[in-house]
């Protein structure tokens, strides 16, 4: 299906390994909630850890596992696991200048919560280029691939999907948006077949996207 990219009202991003990629700050969340599991639960570290990547595959989210099945307090998880060092993030100007460029609206979509997505952003100098953080807080602990978390995305930022794309690195979470209509691309390797564009990075995406624009406007 061809989508007309001058009819996007709304870029809705995702943040982790989408706008960034920095294995060390993914690595310190991760280490976080595995000693926040154990802990909480009184299970081993290799326990822990076993529990926190089932429940990533189950349900996009361990936050989410956790609250299902053993009641913990998911505001207090992912306040605690994000209490990281941002600084490991380096600024990133240019990646700011492209977005600005975008006709629209401008939303980040996170299955993270705790202020991540608001740090994140900071860290890399661009969160003045977006509009505001839908965290997996805002979508009432529903993540991403689960349609609840899009479906409120659409309500509460009124965004029509026939009219907004969805820029993500994890095909699966592609797939919901695709089946709601918005426009979809995929950034990194991973599975097209809900993807109407791919790049090999963000920047990548944006420069094509521009590109098109200014064709397109001609």
């Amino acid at each position: 299906m061809a989508i007309a990219l001058a009819s996007i009202e709304a870029w809705v991003f995702d943040l982790d390994n989408t706008l960034y990629s920095t294995p060390l700050l993914y690595d310190a969340v991760g280490e976080r909630m595995t000693a926040y599991i154990a802990r909480a639960l009184g299970v081993s570290d290799a326990e822990a850890r076993i529990l926190r990547e089932r429940y990533f595959d189950d349900y996009g989210a361990t936050v989410a596992g956790l609250s299902r099945h053993h009641a913990l307090d998911a505001h207090d998880f992912l306040a605690h696991v994000h209490d990281v060092d941002y600084s490991m993030l380096d600024p990133d100007p240019e990646l700011g200048v492209l977005i600005e460029r975008l006709p629209g609206r401008k939303i980040v979509f996170t299955n993270g919560g705790g202020g991540h997505g608001q740090r994140a952003l900071a860290q890399l100098a661009i969160a003045h280029c977006f509009e505001l953080v839908f965290d997996i807080e805002a979508a009432g602990l529903a993540p991403k691939p689960q349609r609840a978390a899009y479906e409120r995305l659409i309500e509460v930022c009124g965004i029509d999907p026939a009219r907004s794309a969805l820029i993500e690195d994890s095909a699966r979470n592609l797939e919901p948006a695709h089946a709601l209509g918005f426009a979809t691309a995929l950034i990194g390797a991973g599975d097209p077949r809900h993807a109407h564009f791919t790049a090999p990075d963000v920047k990548a995406f944006l420069r094509t996207v521009l590109s098109t624009l200014t064709s397109e406007a001609g």
